[in-house]
């Protein structure tokens, strides 16, 4: 379903092998959140989508991971940021502003997609899924 949706949108996009069970678990176990259903979904076709540069348009699970708890750990944010742990990652606009979901009470509770400024640290509302997320973005409906 998301390789068809997305080489509809857009051929450019190139995808991965699925990603494993455990590579999903990992995210749950590191991050203490359980991935949304769609991007569950996503990554059960393709471990991240990438552009024709190998940019990716959706991070793969390794990069999720590793991204976020570099935000979630880093001394330096503390006094930068608010806290980054009530936000889950999955992509970025290649210019330091992050997409992704709110995480309340400990969950994803719904599909809404936010992204951060890295200027200013605001979290703004930008699509009300992930499937919107992706064909804004990559038709240029959505920008930052």
């Amino acid at each position: 379903m998301w390789k068809n949706y997305i080489s509809k949108i857009s051929p450019e996009y190139h995808f991965k092998t699925p990603a494993t069970k455990y590579e999903q678990d990992e995210i749950n176990a590191k991050l203490n959140v359980e991935l949304p259903t769609e991007l569950k979904n996503l990554f059960s076709e393709t471990n991240g989508v990438f552009d024709e540069f190998n940019c990716p348009l959706i991070w793969s699970t390794k990069q999720i991971i590793e991204e976020n708890l570099s935000l979630r750990n880093d001394e330096e944010f503390k006094d930068l940021f608010m806290p980054f742990d009530h936000l889950l990652f999955f992509s970025d606009a290649g210019n330091g502003d992050l997409f992704g979901y709110a995480i309340l009470n400990g969950e994803i509770q719904k599909d809404d997609v936010y992204v951060w400024s890295h200027e200013c640290d605001s979290r703004t509302w930008i699509a009300s899924s992930l499937e919107d997320f992706i064909e804004g973005w990559a038709t240029g409906r959505i920008g930052v």
